[in-house]
Formats: structure tokens, sequence, C-alpha cells
């Protein structure tokens, strides 16, 4: 078994057809072919259901193809680390979008200021995403704001975070300091994404009330989210490092709902097989302790 057999097992499953790997890879189809059945010999095992000229993976390749993707993705950064010393080392980190607006440019700072010979990649998308993209081996760590569901990745606490309900200088809740979470049965809200973490939280806490809102608008933009309740298209639930320029200018107010706890914990995540490099404990430090 050889790294070869890996990244062609790997590009089979990620385009779904051995004619369109063997086009991406600058392999003949027969080759494609040959390596897959030589896997499956070598495992007595099937990696693929073949029905109708459509391959479908199996169970046994799911898990294959899990530890394939993580098996490469060490293999690379030796290389990266080993054999070309001399180029700086990198580090892909994926960030939720309000740990990247709020917390992630004083970590890098303070990382960065240590390890400059560290190069830093940074992604920025919502906790489901994240996660995919740790469960592929696409990136090195994560720093979420939503809850990790997959038990093959490891998740560290790093940061406390407040949810808060806020709205508009002329809603009507605008004079209010707390209300009922029944109170907010069917009125308006700007809502982030579905797999945001902050969605995920406030959504939870509707369902256990039996409370529905009318969605007025979704987005992944926090500046968007906040121009929209500013301008009166309804109410959203935010990180209050978020807004706290707005509630000192008091283009919003923020509105406590009684008996409901939107705290949360921001979440250093990396893969249980992840090789833990210098790079990454140090990057892992400087969340924890900075």
């Amino acid at each position: 078994m050889t790294i070869r057999h890996l990244k062609v097992f790997i590009a089979v499953c990620q385009y779904g057809k051995m004619s369109v790997a063997a086009r991406k890879l600058h392999i003949a189809q027969p080759s494609i072919s040959q390596t897959i059945s030589e896997i499956e010999q070598y495992y007595e095992i099937k990696l693929f259901e073949r029905l109708s000229k459509k391959l479908f993976i199996t169970e046994a390749g799911k898990e294959f193809l899990n530890y394939a993707r993580h098996i490469i993705a060490l293999f690379d950064e030796m290389e990266e680390n080993i054999s070309m010393k001399s180029k700086n080392i990198s580090l892909k980190i994926g960030a939720t979008i309000t740990i990247g607006t709020c917390v992630l440019n004083d970590i890098l700072q303070d990382f960065e200021t240590k390890h400059p010979e560290v190069k830093t990649q940074i992604i920025v998308e919502n906790t489901g995403v994240i996660e995919e993209m740790l469960l592929k081996s696409e990136l090195d760590i994560g720093i979420v704001e939503g809850e990790i569901k997959s038990a093959d990745i490891i998740t560290v606490p790093i940061l406390s975070d407040e949810l808060i309900l806020v709205c508009s200088a002329f809603h009507k809740f605008s004079n209010l300091e707390s209300i009922s979470i029944s109170q907010l049965q069917s009125l308006d809200f700007v809502m982030r994404e579905k797999g945001s973490g902050t969605r995920e939280l406030f959504e939870k806490a509707l369902q256990a009330a039996g409370i529905s809102v009318n969605e007025k608008w979704t987005c992944n933009n926090s500046e968007a989210i906040k121009n929209a309740v500013i301008n009166g298209q309804g109410l959203t639930v935010i990180s209050k490092m978020l807004v706290e320029k707005e509630l000192q200018s008091k283009k919003l107010h923020s509105i406590l709902i009684n008996d409901v706890n939107l705290d949360r914990d921001f979440h250093a995540a990396y893969h249980k097989n992840k090789y833990l490099s210098e790079s990454l404990m140090s990057f892992m430090s400087t969340c924890l302790y900075r």
C-alpha cells in the first residue's frame, strides 16, 4: 500500500467517477481501476458499489477514506516541514464569523509576533463548514462559536461569549429592559444562515419554549445583519462583542430575555488524528493563554 494508492482513492471519492479522477490525475483510466482493485484485494473489502455505471462508497470505503485523508495530510505536512525546511511553515486556520470579526486578529498578532516564520492562512465560515473542512483535513485547526457534532473532532473551550437580543432605536421593544420569550412569537427576525452556531443556539431556545418567529432576512454577514436591524427590518440575536459600538451610540437597544440563557463558549477544534506539530501547539497555547 502506497501514498499513490491513497491519493487515487481520494480522487475517485472526490470526483465520483474513475474517468474524471483519471483526467484530473493525468492517469489512464485502467490504471485507476487497477489501483482501486489492489486496495480492495489487499484489505479484502469492497470500497464501492457499482450500480448503473455509478459509484456508491460503502461503509468500509467511508472508514478507509477517513484514514486516507489524514495519512495524506500528515504526509504533506511532513514534506513541508522536513523536505522544504527552508520555506515558511504554514498553518491553515478556520474561524467562524464572530470570532473572525472580534477575536482572531488579536490571537494572530500575538502568535505571529512570536512565530514570524509561520505563514498563516485564514478561512472564515460558519461552524458547519469549518467542521466539514476539519474532517477532510483541509484545515489544521478551527475556532468555532457553534457546537461541533462529530466525535472525530476534539474541542477545547478558549473564551466565553454572550448572545443578546437587539432591536432598533424605534422598535416597540426599544423602551423595555426585558421580555418573556413568548413575546417573540411571529415577530420579524434577521437570522444567521443555517450552520451558524449563533442561529443554532437561538433556535434551541425557541424550540424549547415552543415559539416560532418570522425569518425575514437570512444573512452570513454581521455588518449586514446590524444594518438591517438598525433600519427596522427586525430583531436579531447576536454576539454582544459584535454590537458594543452600536449599543454605546444607541443605534441598537439590547433586551434581556427572561429565563433564557444564551451564554456559550468559543472552542478551538482539531481532528483527533491530527498530528500536533510545534507550530500548531503554539497556536493553541496562544488561544488559551492570551
